[in-house]
């Protein structure tokens, strides 16, 4: 007897702010990625489909994207630390220096 199917894998990629579509507010939506994979006796072998995905965190609407547009989402979400929104430097002292000691 062979046992043999599929398991599907999600992965949290980001966190990214966006206007939903759905309810069409401004807010987080998290960046998934959905990996199905087939698997032989309980151990997953090799992928068979991949899928991206973004969830608003105010309505709970999904909706699917394609890879190049989920790639540069990706991008989007991990911008280097010590800038804000849209890529401008955070206002305040630097770190370590304590206006208040």
């Amino acid at each position: 007897m062979i046992i043999f199917g599929t398991k599907g894998y999600l992965y949290q990629l980001a966190i990214v702010t966006l206007v939903c579509g759905g309810c069409g507010n401004p807010a987080a939506h998290s960046l998934r990625k959905k990996v199905t994979k087939f698997s032989l006796f309980f151990v997953p072998l090799f992928p068979i489909s991949t899928s991206y995905l973004t969830q608003c965190t105010f309505c709970g609407t999904e909706h699917k994207v394609p890879k190049d547009q989920a790639d540069g989402l990706l991008a989007q979400g991990s911008a280097p630390q010590g800038q804000g929104a849209y890529g401008q430097p955070q206002s305040g002292p630097p770190h370590g220096n304590n206006p208040y000691q």
